[in-house]
């Protein structure tokens, strides 16, 4: 597993790529919740009210590191991270700026 320190504009997020034979288990979290690739369950998430978002590539077929996650485009959001502003099609940045 790879750990990056990711700078916000208010405050710092951390960022973690699992390597899983052909692809990464990609996600960065803040204090408050995570924006990741599409293999996390966002609504399993939200019955925990834990604010989650599901990003897609911008380039490429699939999510490969954290700098992916900050491109990419919010696909699906549960309602605890909707509830926090976050809308399908802006970037992970963005959604992460939120939470």
């Amino acid at each position: 597993m790879h750990q990056v320190d990711i700078q916000l504009n208010n405050k710092k997020a951390v960022g973690f790529v699992v390597p899983l034979g052909p692809a990464n288990l990609v996600a960065i979290k803040t204090d408050i919740g995570m924006v990741g690739c599409g293999a996390f369950d966002v609504a399993a998430l939200d019955s925990f009210s834990y604010p989650a978002v599901k990003v897609r590539p911008v380039l490429g077929p699939s999510i490969v590191d954290t700098n992916d996650i900050l491109m990419g485009i919010v696909k699906e959001a549960n309602r605890s991270a909707m509830g926090r502003g976050i809308k399908t099609g802006m970037t992970g940045r963005q959604a992460l700026e939120l939470l």
